[in-house]
């Protein structure tokens, strides 16, 4: 999966928007991010990253930022889609 085909996921499974940015940083928001190494996955905290979590590649990032949205969507509404086997 790669960033393109994340935010379509997140459309098509009704994720606002507000819960995350893909490609960049916006406070309050769980965070994907090319980095000079690889990418990034981060919760945006006003002007502090939290839990950032570095990948090598593309696709791992996109993959445990829908798991991250997954888990913060089941806690906030109670609803969610079923997690990956």
């Amino acid at each position: 999966m790669n960033t393109k085909e994340l935010k379509k996921f997140f459309k098509e499974h009704l994720v606002p928007s507000k819960l995350y940015k893909v490609g960049g940083h916006h406070k309050n928001r769980v965070c994907l991010a090319k980095t000079e190494n690889g990418w990034e996955v981060f919760f945006q905290d006003k002007k502090e990253r939290i839990g950032v979590i570095n990948f090598p590649d593309e696709a791992s990032a996109c993959d445990k930022m829908k798991e991250e949205l997954r888990k913060m969507m089941e806690q906030l509404y109670g609803v969610t889609w079923a997690p990956a086997r």
